[in-house]
């Protein structure tokens, strides 16, 4: 009889520590409610330089700083980017004053190129983040590849390290499918490194390409999504150690006229927790002044590392999954470009907020948004 009980007891365990586990792994999707948003004014300047394009944003809690980029590829003023305190009362955004404007500069210590009048030194900065433990700053830049019977334009995107000052500190190395290339090989132009995080314990930096490479699928379409991947990053060697694939969603409108410009890629990411990624998909359609957002908690504890697969076209691999947070077209308001995202300060309620940030293109059609959002867990 104690023998029966004792297995009794150890079978309950084991139920019981199964349920734990199960429970664990199939938590609720977390949630982002809105809170509040302002809008940058199109004619806002700061220290003699045009504020907008805002692509990047990161949150410094320690100082309560934020760093904004700006993807001026040095038409109106320098590639740069801004610090700002930006106000939250009783979670209400209150304002944003713009703090400094500092000038990003390239390896020789010089302001990079106007993209109008000598485009292979100019830049296309994406998104930018803080690094508290070197007090130093990570920025991306999309590149360019122009290819036209009177223009050739190759320039790489890259992941740059500078210190608080705007000064080069190094790169990291990009593997070889990062690589501009006149044939259709490699990396679409206006499709390449849009987004970038560090993980919590800043090792390693997560980065993703916003549309497909050109030997791994098509461009996403009204009907079907696309494949792009997500590269990781190790923050001491600067080199690739991962990669993985990720499936866009299909353009969420017709454009009108309907063979008109339409796209969809990602926008931005933001590191959640462990083997975790906030992913933005921004959808865009001619025709539709507003884009079409949407959020994604998306997974890479089962994706395959397809580093040293040359092409996702008929191959097996784990996708990394994706479940919604949050499709902005049901929050009734108009959405913009959203191109930033970052945690912000915890609320009253002591939950975590989330800021994004719109880039307006430089257009008087379009808004500079930032919006906060609560994130329910």
């Amino acid at each position: 009889m104690r023998k029966f009980l004792i297995l009794f007891v150890l079978q309950a365990i084991l139920l019981s520590c199964s349920n734990l586990k199960q429970t664990a792994e199939n938590k609720p999707t977390p949630s982002l409610k809105f809170i509040s948003s302002l809008e940058i004014p199109f004619n806002e300047t700061f220290q003699d330089t045009k504020v907008g394009g805002l692509s990047g944003i990161d949150y410094d809690p320690k100082n309560d700083l934020y760093y904004l980029i700006s993807d001026d590829r040095s038409a109106f003023n320098d590639s740069r980017f801004y610090t700002a305190k930006i106000r939250l009362v009783e979670n209400k955004l209150e304002s944003i004053n713009f703090q400094s404007v500092t000038t990003l500069k390239n390896e020789t210590g010089k302001s990079f190129g106007n993209w109008n009048t000598n485009p292979t030194t100019a830049a296309d900065p994406e998104d930018i983040r803080f690094n508290p433990k070197t007090n130093s700053l990570v920025w991306s830049s999309e590149g360019a590849r122009i290819v036209t019977p009177d223009k050739l334009i190759l320039q790489n995107p890259s992941i740059n390290f500078i210190d608080l000052k705007g000064n080069f500190l190094g790169k990291a190395k990009l593997p070889a499918n990062l690589e501009m290339q006149k044939a259709e090989k490699g990396p679409r132009n206006n499709g390449t490194l849009e987004g970038i995080t560090f993980d919590t314990k800043y090792k390693n930096i997560y980065t993703n390409i916003e549309e497909p490479l050109f030997e791994d699928d098509n461009q996403a379409n009204t009907s079907k999504g696309a494949l792009i991947r997500l590269y990781q990053f190790n923050l001491k060697t600067k080199k690739n150690t991962n990669q993985y694939a990720y499936r866009l969603d299909a353009i969420a409108h017709e454009p009108n006229p309907k063979d008109a410009f339409a796209i969809n890629g990602v926008s931005a990411i933001q590191y959640y927790r462990k083997n975790q990624l906030l992913v933005v998909e921004r959808s865009y359609s001619t025709g539709a002044q507003a884009c079409t957002v949407k959020v994604y908690l998306c997974d890479l504890k089962k994706v395959t590392n397809v580093k040293n697969y040359g092409s996702l076209k008929n191959q097996n691999f784990e996708l990394a999954s994706k479940k919604l947070m949050l499709n902005m077209d049901d929050l009734g308001i108009f959405i913009d470009n959203i191109e930033g995202l970052t945690f912000g300060p915890k609320l009253a309620n002591g939950h975590p907020s989330i800021i994004f940030i719109s880039d307006n293109n430089f257009s008087e059609m379009q808004k500079t948004q930032v919006l906060v959002f609560e994130l329910v867990e």
